[in-house]
């Protein structure tokens, strides 16, 4: 690293917040200086923000049998961008209670898939979008018996139309790089387990 000055801004004065626009999610407007590289503030500058509640994404893994749990999903956001927008995920909701986030995972498991978590371990927390979002993802692995999981599942009250299906984990890996499988939580869950596999199979196989 040959830049000089390595300090690290800091500051950040908001001289303005607007709502734009208020529903189940919400779009502000915020004008701001911040400190900059070199020293001093920033001009004014407005970013729009789309404030979202945290997000908990939690990949089910069967370590006896050495298969994971995914979800297909309808998700509007891939319209036009790919030909297929039934996304292969993780089990996921927001935590829009005053819930820790286990407490999340727990629950969307057993809405979104009908399974239970005998473990969890967490994997990472990661801003997906910090250029315009809020959200914070805290993603992790849980233990699970895959045996007979599949089927149809999501409440018909918040529109969930959700198919469950058990994958080897080299089969779910292989998805990857066969371009299947895009999204970035899933992504970042697979490629850690195929780091720790085999210290994870060591403790809950």
């Amino acid at each position: 690293m040959n830049d000089s000055n390595t300090s690290v801004p800091s500051t950040v004065e908001i001289t303005q917040r607007e709502n734009c626009y208020k529903g189940f999610y919400r779009l502000d407007r915020l004008h701001l200086r911040h400190e900059l590289f070199n020293g001093g503030m920033s001009k004014e500058i407005s970013r729009e923000l789309f404030v979202r509640h945290d997000a908990v994404c939690v990949l089910p893994y069967d370590a006896k049998r050495d298969e994971v749990v995914l979800i297909e999903q309808f998700r509007v956001g891939v319209l036009g961008k790919v030909d297929n927008p039934w996304l292969i995920e993780l089990v996921a909701g927001l935590i829009d209670k005053d819930e820790q986030p286990e407490e999340v995972a727990h629950r969307e498991a057993e809405e979104e898939a009908g399974l239970v978590f005998s473990a969890m371990l967490p994997i990472t927390k990661y801003f997906p979008s910090p250029g315009g979002s809020s959200e914070y993802v805290h993603l992790y692995l849980g233990h699970c018996d895959s045996e007979g999981a599949g089927g149809l599942h999501g409440l018909e009250s918040e529109g969930e139309d959700i198919r469950v299906s058990v994958w080897a984990f080299d089969d779910a890996l292989k998805a990857i790089s066969d371009g299947r499988i895009f999204n970035a939580a899933t992504l970042i869950a697979l490629q850690w387990l195929a780091l720790n596999r085999t210290e994870i199979r060591g403790q809950w196989s």
